[in-house]
């Protein structure tokens, strides 16, 4: 596809980038087939071929509406569109620019800039885990589609002191502390089981992800310096990974060599950061994981969160090591659509978001598992909020000292 720059962006690192991914675009459709908001409203403007020919615009013209930015609001970021690709167009990528692009073209009214803008104040500041403490004291009396999105407390056990030479991080991350701290802490008793300890490393949070797509670029950039600022003198020691038991997190961390290639400071220190990130599913499945064991014959639908399989393209990891430690895997249709919750996409859309939720839920519950598991905490939420059976991050599973 042959794409003529405005001068705004023409000689940009990102304009440079965005006209080599346009240019891969061969109008084939293939992506259609498997978009879910072109499933569910077959608009070809709310498909990733569509969204494409939106962001073209912009860039060539310098002019867009609000029209635009309506479209590219109510795409996930799934990246389903990228797995199917025969041409290997980076479309997330594309979307990031296309999205910082829209918004200081045509930029929201006040009320959407402030609800965007509370969003980021309230998940990513420190009075999250104070107001999430609230809402559950009251959850009883909430209306259903916010007590949904407050998962009780659960029981977190003991994390095990560091005994190994073998040592790895582990990002804390955003609101995963405050929401299902059970998930870290089976975790790192797991990972201690195969003989990896997790260093604390103060200082880290939110990856970047949650500002990143809802257009604050610099707050984004900012997060992952502060990240790669705490993580570096273990990197410098020689740690051996950097681990992810969220992958909405290990998505962004693995893209930090190509969000801040142009930082002349931090570019060398990110493409090391992301060598270094791995997916907890990864060390598992790459390690030693005999010693491991699920409930016996216990039936499982593992929902593979787009940032896993899309994202990150890791795929039949988890269910390896599920099927290796005794679980029984039960089939699910439509295993690469997204559930709907993709952040807070299920706070800004939610007439697209409950449709995906039903449909996914349909699929995972169809062959009458015992539990529900994923590999994300936003997935996990917005599952539980709604499945008639237990659901848990994966790792919990295969916990080999589960609290309570």
């Amino acid at each position: 596809m042959h794409t003529v720059l405005a001068d705004f962006i023409r000689e940009t690192p990102a304009g440079q980038e965005a006209r080599e991914i346009i240019g891969k675009c061969v109008h084939c459709g293939f992506c259609t087939a498997t978009c879910p908001t072109y499933q569910l409203l077959g608009d070809e403007l709310d498909g990733p071929r569509g969204r494409i020919y939106l962001i073209k615009h912009a860039l060539e013209s310098g002019e867009c509406a609000a029209p635009t930015r309506v479209h590219l609001d109510r795409c996930l970021t799934c990246r389903s569109c990228e797995t199917t690709c025969p041409s290997g167009v980076r479309y997330g990528r594309l979307l990031e620019i296309g999205r910082e692009v829209v918004e200081e073209k045509a930029p929201r009214h006040f009320l959407e800039r402030t609800v965007r803008w509370l969003l980021r104040q309230m998940m990513l500041g420190p009075l999250f885990a104070p107001m999430l403490g609230a809402a559950r004291t009251v959850r009883a009396i909430l209306p259903h589609i916010l007590a949904r999105q407050v998962p009780p407390r659960r029981p977190t056990g003991d994390r095990p002191a560091s005994r190994h030479p073998r040592q790895v991080l582990m990002l804390e991350g955003c609101v995963q502390p405050a929401m299902d701290p059970a998930i870290n802490a089976a975790a790192c008793r797991v990972l201690d089981r195969i003989g990896l300890s997790v260093k604390n490393v103060p200082g880290t949070g939110c990856c970047g992800a949650l500002s990143l797509h809802l257009g604050a670029s610099e707050e984004a950039r900012q997060a992952m310096r502060r990240n790669i600022d705490a993580w570096w003198p273990h990197v410098e020691a020689g740690i051996e990974a950097i681990v992810m038991t969220a992958s909405g997190c290990g998505v962004t961390v693995r893209e930090y060599a190509e969000l801040l290639a142009d930082d002349e400071q931090y570019a060398e220190k990110a493409r090391q950061i992301s060598k270094l990130t791995r997916d907890i599913a990864e060390v598992i499945y790459d390690g030693e994981h005999g010693p491991l064991q699920a409930p016996a014959g216990i039936r499982v639908a593992f929902h593979s969160p787009c940032t896993l399989q899309h994202g990150q393209a890791i795929r039949g990891k988890v269910e390896a090591v599920l099927r290796a430690a005794g679980a029984e895997l039960v089939p699910v249709a439509d295993s690469h659509l997204c559930c709907g919750a993709a952040g807070t996409y299920s706070l800004l859309q939610p007439a697209l978001s409950e449709q995906l939720l039903g449909n996914k839920l349909g699929h995972l519950q169809q062959h009458k598992p015992q539990v529900i598991v994923s590999a994300n905490i936003g997935c996990l939420v917005h599952l539980a909020g709604e499945a008639t059976v237990p659901v848990r991050h994966w790792i919990e599973l295969i916990d080999p000292s589960p609290p309570g």
